[in-house]
């Protein structure tokens, strides 16, 4: 939806000479603006990225005198659609996200708000302090953010909300001044109040508003504790100093704009022990939280059957399904934190015998150490993002009812009854949420594309909102009021407090210029929904098989923008995003690009659009979105088939006809090594190919070698085995490093196979990261035709190119018998190997050079999103003597050619720089390195000064020599 707002180009200029932070008023970042987590969509007039509190107090001088409104906004996770509305939105994400100081003595923290909670828990955690609201967005949640919703998490049974946990605030008011909001005494309050300015009107008016309303206060409010609604004045009501900054904690940024905040510490338990618990019902899982709540425990959550089946679908989730027994209905985590492990694991033993005497559950895991945990602890803070999956086309799990909460006694009670109103609405849902403190996370799915499954929401929301209320509990207990239930406020405060609410949204925001419609005055929870907002996809033919509802758009329109591809920890998604910190250069921003320009009334124009060119530009294709984002948005093959529609407009850059015929260029290298390799190392020749072709002159060539693989291997005295099977010889092995193919093939004939090489083509790998998809289904079909006629397993080592077989092959040649049939000849060399070790076919040596040493090994991002490392993990622990770590190190940043591209490089580097290299300069020069991938090796080469062995190798090294 797009607001009638004031002409902005006054604004724009404004902005331009006042702000130091960037200003973005065209129509793509607007767009990538226009949404949050929530199910909502309206279009911003512009974005500004400020720099510090400067930059804010002038944004908001300008917006209002521009008659614009203003909404601020951290990581745009929100659920309700806090984060969206007309106007200018300020995104604190991207600079203002230091830690300015971290007292261990006072346990404070003071923040810029764009700083992110695992951020922040990161730099407490050597002094043995952490924030205390554990958000499952974490990883990405901003301390502006949590501020805003008054978020809690899964521990405020043991630390509370946000609220709990703030000092200070500094903040500027919707005049664009700037104010220090904290306790103060009555003394400081007079004085305050005294000023003419907005600040001073504040200190006046409040307490008298206070007053008046003491009854309203004192009555109005939903009994239970667990609040994230409405504007908090009965925390001004209470006795103690005057302190608006917990005043306006959860104010969802309408009456402030927080610039920094000063927040308590609180000691982080040096352990957290779960008892699991398995249950044939949701129902039978609720029954049993009275009894876990007996034994004291941190946190009680629950996860039902959807979650759990949704988790066994992807790489990412599936270690879970290996530790469970059977198949639960649901599962109950019961956690218990503290300094003694001992009275830890003596509490699991309790909760486990009290549900065992009472007929609670079938069986109940119990997970100690971290090594145990961590499978439970990654879908248990995916559960969003694994129910969001099971959505289809516009079909969607909902946040409109999630987040209410009733006191724990009735939890069960109020849980049939709630299930009891889906059902007559003929609604289904997942069920996830905090048991300890009543809450539970329900999402029904809706089509909101059709008016009468709109009709049918609301209507659940309004029964909804009357049986919490029966039951004394809250609305929202922790996502707020936003766009999904502030027009339902009223009646659950009742007209006096509800006046009362309005009053201070007036007294602090005279002009109602800060985030209009939010907790008063707001509209009705079916305005400005996004998929009624979206007009029918555009016609388009795709090269490459899309095999969702909705073909390409679908495919990406399946981001519901919750912003795992935000995160800066664990695993690999979105290495661009953690260089840069802008949101277009994140899966989310990418995939919300592509809706807009697939919504365009001529879409294949509109995919070729230089605007979203720049945007998915430094997608490194690394397919980590595939496994690790929920909803599987593989942006690798949307950039792909988008940039094919730009090569139709624009024509095919040179640089992109060298990388995509990379096995054309490899092979004349090696004919022709090794004068081949002299040019590529001379600095003007460098030069000269940079400035003609784009290839950095800064990161060394790979050196061809005369010896390839294809002539060693003609040459080479074979062994017969009794089975056979193909060695897939790609463009890289074949050519630049054939000792790592004869290492792998020597191997596998000595664990008995007859090895047959395919070296007739390419998989088509490289022609398809440059969108050149007609020469990449041309290569990929050459190569099916090929491989069906042969043999056996199909390995290969290097695992961009033979996961292409698994993968790419699919949706390049859709509906060809064949394809799939070779896909399903796809083994990793590594499965084999290991299985010949165990069967004694290859025998192992305990005194190799590997004995006693270090080996760290990086894998590549491919075979993380199509098969995850455990085949290569579980063959380097079989060499004897050898101590073997994976490191968590994402991507390396190299993705094949882009490391190799003039305008990537320094963006190559900045990304292997986050993690990799730090990684591997904290190990000891004896430390050996092992990498699956080409482009990993060579990156940790130029970037880290190390060799990297690919693992294949180092098991050569350590079997018997025959």
């Amino acid at each position: 939806m797009t607001a009638t707002l004031p002409e902005t180009s006054d604004l724009r200029r404004a902005l331009g000479a006042a702000v130091e932070g960037e200003v973005a008023f065209d129509d793509y970042t607007r767009h990538l603006f226009s949404r949050d987590a929530s199910m909502y969509s309206i279009m911003p007039v512009g974005v500004v990225f400020p720099r510090h509190a400067g930059d804010v107090a002038e944004a908001v001088r300008a917006a209002g005198l521009a008659g614009v409104p203003v909404v601020p906004r951290g990581a745009g996770t929100s659920l309700a659609g806090q984060t969206v509305g007309p106007g200018l939105v300020l995104d604190f994400s991207r600079h203002m996200n230091k830690i300015v100081d971290l007292d261990p003595k006072a346990r404070t923290a003071l923040v810029e708000v764009g700083v992110v909670q695992d951020q922040l828990n990161q730099a407490a955690a050597p002094y043995g302090l952490m924030f205390g609201p554990d958000t499952s967005t974490s990883n990405r949640a901003t301390i502006g953010g949590m501020i805003g919703n008054n978020s809690a998490g899964s521990g405020s049974l043991t630390f509370g909300m946000t609220i709990d946990h703030v000092r200070a605030l500094d903040v500027v008011l919707a005049d664009g001044s700037t104010a220090r909001l904290e306790p103060v005494s009555e003394e400081e309050r007079a004085r305050r109040a005294a000023e003419p300015t907005l600040e001073g009107a504040l200190y006046r008016e409040l307490p008298g508003l206070v007053r008046d309303n003491a009854e309203a206060i004192a009555t109005g409010f939903p009994p239970f504790w667990r609040r994230a609604c409405g504007y908090r004045l009965d925390r001004l009501a209470g006795p103690g100093e005057f302190d608006l900054a917990k005043f306006v904690v959860g104010a969802e940024g309408t009456l402030v704009v927080a610039t920094h905040a000063l927040v308590d510490l609180v000691p982080k338990p040096r352990h957290t022990v779960y008892a699991v618990g398995h249950f044939d019902s949701t129902a039978a899982a609720i029954a049993a939280t009275e009894d876990a709540l007996a034994c004291e425990p941190a946190q009680v959550e629950l996860m039902d059957k959807t979650i759990l089946d949704l988790s066994r679908q992807k790489i990412e989730y599936a270690g879970l399904g290996d530790i469970l027994k059977g198949d639960p209905a649901a599962l109950l985590f019961v956690s218990f934190s503290g300094d003694d492990r001992d009275h830890l694991t003596g509490k699991l033993d309790e909760v486990s015998r009290l549900w065992k005497r009472n007929g609670h559950g079938y069986h109940t895991l119990l997970a100690v150490t971290p090594a145990e945990q961590t499978a439970l602890l990654k879908v248990r803070k995916s559960s969003l993002g694994l129910l969001m999956a099971a959505g289809e086309g516009t079909r969607r799990p909902l946040a409109f009812v999630e987040d209410t909460a009733v006191d724990p006694k009735h939890l069960a009670e109020y849980t049939d009854r709630f299930r009891g109103v889906l059902d007559r609405h003929g609604l289904t849902a997942g069920f996830y949420g905090h048991c300890s403190v009543g809450c539970l996370h329900i999402r029904p799915f809706v089509d909101l594309a059709d008016p009468e499954q709109v009709t049918t929401m609301r209507a659940v929301a309004v029964e909804i909102k009357d049986l919490v209320a029966e039951y004394g509990g809250v609305n929202s207990s922790e996502h707020g009021d936003g766009l999904a239930r502030s027009e339902f406020n009223r009646e659950i405060f009742g007209p006096d407090l509800y006046e009362a609410m309005r009053s201070v949204k007036h007294l602090f925001d005279p002009e109602g210029v800060l985030n209009p419609g939010k907790i008063v005055d707001a509209p009705p929870m079916t305005d400005n929904l996004r998929d009624a907002a979206l007009p029918p996809a555009g016609p388009i033919r795709t090269r490459l098989e899309f095999e969702v509802v909705g073909g390409m758009r679908g495919a990406a329109d399946r981001c519901m923008n919750i912003g795992l591809c935000r995160k800066s920890g664990p695993g690999v998604m979105c290495p661009s995003y953690v260089a840069t910190r802008q949101e277009e250069h994140s899966t989310r921003g990418r995939a919300n690009a592509l809706v807009k320009a697939l919504s365009e009334a001529d879409p294949k124009t509109a995919l070729g659009d230089e605007r979203l060119h720049e945007i998915l530009d430094l997608c490194l294709m690394c397919k980590a979105c595939k496994s690790e984002c929920p909803m599987s948005v593989d942006m690798a093959t949307l950039k792909a088939e988008t940039l094919s529609h730009h090569h139709d407009l624009h024509g095919v850059p040179l640089r992109s006809r060298i990388f995509g015929a990379i096995r054309s260029l490899n092979r004349l290298g090696s004919a022709t090594a090794p004068l081949s390799n002299l040019p590529t190392r001379i600095t003007p020749v460098r030069k000269a190919l940079e400035r003609v072709v784009g290839i950095t002159a800064k990161r060394p060539l790979p050196r061809f070698e005369r010896g390839n693989l294809i002539r060693w291997h003609k040459r080479h005295k074979r062994r017969k085995g009794r089975e056979t099977l193909t060695f897939l010889a790609d463009s890289f092995t074949t050519y630049t490093e054939p000792h790592i193919g004869k290492a792998a093939i020597e191997l596998l004939e000595r664990a008995g196979w007859t090895v047959e090489l395919a070296a007739t083509g390419c998989c088509g790998r490289s022609s398809l990261s440059k969108g050149l998809l007609d020469q990449a289904k041309a290569q990929a079909g050459a190569l099916v035709a090929h491989l069906s006629d042969t043999e056996g397993p199909i390995v290969g080592c290097e695992p961009s190119c033979l996961f292409t077989l698994r993968d790419e092959h699919r949706a390049m040649l859709a509906g060809d018998e064949r394809v799939d049939a070779v896909a399903a000849r796809v083994k990793q060399v590594e499965e084999l190997l290991t299985e010949a070790v165990n069967a004694g076919k290859l025998k192992l040596r305990t005194d190799s050079w590997l004995a006693g040493k270090r080996v760290v090994f990086h894998g590549h991002c491919h075979q993380k999103a199509e098969v995850g490392t455990a085949a290569t993990m579980a063959m380097l622990r079989l060499i004897p003597g050898v101590e073997v770590v994976e490191l968590d190190t994402g991507c390396c940043g190299m993705a094949g050619s882009f490391g190799f591209e003039a305008e990537h490089y320094e963006l190559s580097m900045t990304v292997g720089s986050d993690r990799l290299f730090p990684a591997l300069a904290a190990e000891p020069a004896e430390t050996v390195v092992a990498a699956t991938g080409v482009s990993c090796r060579q990156q940790i080469f130029h970037g880290a000064a190390r060799q990297a062995w690919h693992p294949i190798e180092l098991l050569r090294e350590a079997v018997v020599p025959s």
